[in-house]
């Protein structure tokens, strides 16, 4: 247990932002290029939040999607939500309108929030793209939803604020905007909002337990249907404890490192930031959207002393034509330490394990064992599954019993092929067993692009996979077979599938970095299979790495 865990009466959020805040509330929390939040203001703000939906009738257990980019406002809802006991649904805002009403129907979301705008994109355009009941004959009410689409949905709370990448928005977010505003939307503003009293606040955070759920983080898995991590406020707080000494060392700052988190918010590696910055003093530099320059920028303004994030981006940064000239001299594992973090200081070429969702991204308080085919563990040096469980393991996904996930042992079988060397503690990570593609950080399920693209009337079947690729680890590539000519009613013949009007229909449907950026036009013997007549994923990447398939 660390010191700063040791502080708290209990391992909940709340108690970890009032104990942040009575040590080092001054501190900067979370910057960007146009925002600052201290630790102090984001408890005083997420405060008044969590008082309004209390108001609201947002209480321990209830759903809340935070559609939100990386910022202070992600940062001051998700702990307005977790202060009352209910459960943060972080929504990645790389979302398609498909994607997001998947995720809030699994979810059972009963209230979704978000800002007028994300990244230039109109919020309540895309949830109207979402959820075409929202726009029905009979209409909706503000506050009182009604959606067979997403029966638990009974709020859409959208923020009167200007998108903070469009600062000179302000100006005009007024009256034109109140005037847009759509009619099934609670407008979220803090000035004169009727909230719960302070006291009623102090009294539900006390009713708060470890035990209980404070997050749902959804990731691919090798279904259509994206998985809910379930993660406890113990667990949290407990596998977080230890990421600002971690960045300590890796940045070389012996108090408050400052460090651009290229890591999303809505996803693991920036929830263990957002949490983790809580127990030590560390300043987040984010952006809503990653883009080298600005992030240069930023790091440049504000200091840095590193970077946390994929290697992908950090290459990124070291190519931007304005790099050498930067001044980070603060930052000496930016110019000079390895892109991949992950290879520092390894002695086999292999990257040491980044952890994973199901274990709320860090091994601190996990049991772990690596087996063979068999179940049995193997000596140090010995490649095979990595296996976890304990307290700081999730309790479980969304809507699946505990068998479906655990063996009768307890154990959680990660897919992971690990190893072990003798007297460190660390694991190095070779590969998956399982079929998930990871590009530049993020899962991606090859059955859900599959079931997008086998939808398109020009395909009578597909088969995605993932391939070797020099920047981001991997690619999406999908071979597919086209469908006949009568079928597809356009009069396409068999073979002439215009590749590129399927990729620009894809994008329409899924997040970028989900849409295949190799395409592959087949026969239906050309795409493998194993003896039981299931896609043979494995042998289609070997084929393709070996340049087979065009």
């Amino acid at each position: 247990m660390t010191s700063a865990e040791n502080a708290l009466v209990r391992p909940t959020i709340s108690e970890l932002v009032k104990r942040a805040t009575g040590e080092f509330g001054e501190s900067d929390y979370v910057v960007t290029l146009t925002e600052r939040l201290t630790v102090a203001e984001a408890e005083r703000r997420s405060a008044l939040v969590a008082r309004w939906l209390l108001h609201e009738g947002v209480g321990k257990g209830t759903r809340v999607g935070l559609f939100f980019p990386s910022g202070p406002e992600w940062a001051v809802w998700w702990l307005a939500v977790s202060r009352i006991g209910a459960v943060a649904v972080p929504l990645s805002t790389l979302l398609r309108p498909a994607e997001i009403a998947r995720i809030v129907r699994l979810a059972d979301v009963a209230v979704l929030v978000g800002p007028r705008t994300v990244l230039h994109i109109d919020v309540a355009d895309r949830l109207e793209a979402a959820f075409a009941d929202l726009t029905g004959p009979d209409g909706q009410e503000a506050g009182r939803l009604e959606l067979t689409s997403a029966p638990y949905l009974r709020q859409v709370v959208l923020i009167a604020s200007p998108d903070p990448d469009r600062p000179e928005a302000a100006a005009t977010a007024g009256t034109a905007e109140a005037a847009a505003w759509p009619g099934w939307a609670t407008r979220w503003e803090p000035a004169g909002a009727p909230m719960a009293r302070g006291e009623t606040l102090a009294a539900v955070e006390a009713e708060v337990s470890p035990a209980d759920l404070a997050i749902m983080i959804h990731t691919s898995g090798s279904t259509a249907d994206p998985k809910g991590v379930l993660h406890t406020h113990g667990t949290l707080v407990r596998q977080t404890s230890a990421w600002a000494g971690v960045i300590r060392g890796l940045t070389g700052v012996d108090h408050a490192p400052r460090v651009l988190c290229a890591m999303p918010f809505f996803w693991i590696g920036g929830i263990l930031a957002v949490t983790g910055a809580l127990h030590e003093p560390v300043t987040l530099l984010v952006q809503a959207k990653l883009d080298a320059g600005p992030a240069l920028d930023l790091a440049e303004r504000e200091r840095a002393n590193g970077v946390v994030g994929w290697p992908a981006f950090t290459q990124q940064l070291r190519l931007h034509p304005s790099f050498p000239d930067r001044d980070l001299r603060g930052a000496p594992m930016l110019r000079d330490g390895p892109v991949d973090l992950a290879m520092t200081g390894v002695p086999d070429g292999h990257p040491i394990h980044r952890s994973l969702t199901e274990s709320a991204g860090s091994f601190a308080y996990t049991d772990t064992a690596i087996v063979d085919a068999d179940g049995r563990p193997v000596p140090d040096g010995t490649i095979g599954e990595l296996l976890i469980r304990g307290p700081g393991s999730m309790t479980g996904y969304n809507k699946r019993e505990r068998s479906e996930v655990f063996d009768a042992d307890g154990w959680y079988h990660t897919g992971d092929r690990v190893y072990r060397r003798g007297g460190d503690p660390r694991l190095f990570y070779v590969g998956r067993d399982s079929e998930l593609i990871k590009v530049a950080g993020a899962n991606v399920s090859p059955r859900e692009v599959e079931a997008v693209i086998e939808e398109f009337p020009e395909v009578a079947h597909c088969l995605v996979t993932g391939v070797e690729h020099p920047t981001r680890g991997e690619e999406v590539a999908v071979v597919l077979v086209p469908a006949p000519a009568a079928s597809t009613g356009t009069g396409t013949a068999v073979g002439t599938v215009d590749v590129e009007v399927l990729a620009a229909r894809a994008r329409g449907l899924l997040s970028s970095y989900k849409v295949p950026t190799r395409w592959i036009i087949a026969t239906a013997a050309d795409v493998p299979s194993l003896p039981s007549g299931k896609p043979d994923r494995r042998g289609l990447r070997a084929r393709l790495e070996r340049g087979g398939l065009g």
